[in-house]
């Protein structure tokens, strides 16, 4: 039985037995081990059920470590750092040989970033590695944003969950990359991609590759409840579309008229995407246990914040 826990150095001792946790971020929770370690990464390739083709991110503790992960790091992408590590941005760099192909997918570039979350960061700056920590949950199910999350999918294959408290930001990173030297977002993610052009300018977009993608995050079928998930632009018109579903709604700030709605989810009553993308993982996680034939995802306001909580409908609903 896994346990949640608050005690870093036991979570350190997992890592250094070649064992894997679940570790907070501000992002989501992820499963986490030694990046050096092939049986550690192996199994959470294997606990994940993640092909092998889909790069894992390394995690950092200090922003120099990133040199010793990364080479040929072009001066775009320290202006990024500067402004923005460490918190939910991921840089895809050139690798750094000894970076193990497990963690790259074989590929010649890494993706790396700094989390912005104390309990994450006191791990990362008493180990002697970096952390491989990809979301914590089966591959393709909703991502954790809480350590109950994580135990209650790898209940009897987890030893331990570190014990963060909610998720703050609660959508996975930004992914960037520099191809040929020009900024590229992989993925929208919770440092809004007009943030990142404040600071570069305009960025490239592939956000979709199904075979051998450059980073995480890139598949179309992604974050999804066990649930069919739908998004819409009129709820109650194409709720009107189910009349005999049991029907639940992902909503951003207000309850709608809908007769034939079991449950309704409100994210930010305030209308605050933040708040909005902090609620969203948890939301979906109870909506899929509601027992629902359907959850009806409103559209968000396509801009911020709201791009990345789209992207994410998108891929639930595939």
């Amino acid at each position: 039985m896994v346990r949640i826990s608050t005690n870093i150095s036991e979570a350190a001792d997992c890592l250094n037995r070649e064992e894997i946790i679940g570790l907070p971020t501000e992002t989501v929770y992820g499963l986490a081990g030694n990046i050096y370690s092939e049986k550690a990464v192996r199994k959470i390739f294997d606990m994940k059920q993640r092909p092998l083709f889909n790069p894992l991110i390394v995690h950092i503790g200090r922003t120099e470590a990133v040199e010793q992960i990364a080479q040929n790091i072009p001066e775009q992408a320290y202006a990024l750092i500067a402004a923005f590590w460490p918190g939910p941005l991921t840089l895809v760099l050139d690798r750094r040989p000894g970076i193990p192909d497990l963690i790259t997918a074989g590929k010649d570039t890494v993706a790396v970033r700094m989390p912005n979350h104390p309990m994450a960061l006191a791990l990362l700056q008493t180990l002697e590695y970096p952390l491989a920590a990809p979301s914590a949950n089966p591959f393709g199910s909703i991502s954790p944003t809480t350590a109950q999350h994580v135990a209650d999918y790898f209940r009897d294959k987890l030893e331990l969950v570190l014990d963060g408290g909610p998720c703050a930001r609660g959508v996975e990173s930004t992914i960037v990359g520099f191809p040929n030297g020009v900024p590229t977002l992989y993925r929208h993610g919770s440092t809004p991609a007009e943030d990142i052009e404040a600071v570069l300018g305009e960025l490239a977009y592939i956000t979709h590759k199904e075979n051998a993608p450059d980073a995480p995050g890139m598949l179309a079928r992604h974050y999804a409840p066990a649930t069919r998930t739908i998004r819409s632009e009129h709820i109650a018109q194409t709720a009107a579309e189910y009349p005999n579903m049991k029907i639940g709604l992902l909503l951003f700030d207000q309850a709608l008229d809908v007769p034939n709605a079991a449950h309704q989810e409100i994210l930010s009553p305030s209308g605050d995407l933040k708040e909005a993308a902090m609620h969203l993982y948890a939301a979906m996680h109870r909506l899929d246990q509601m027992g629902l034939d359907l959850i009806i995802a409103q559209q968000f306001p396509n801009s911020g914040l709201g791009r990345a909580i789209n992207d994410r409908l998108e891929r639930a609903g595939k």
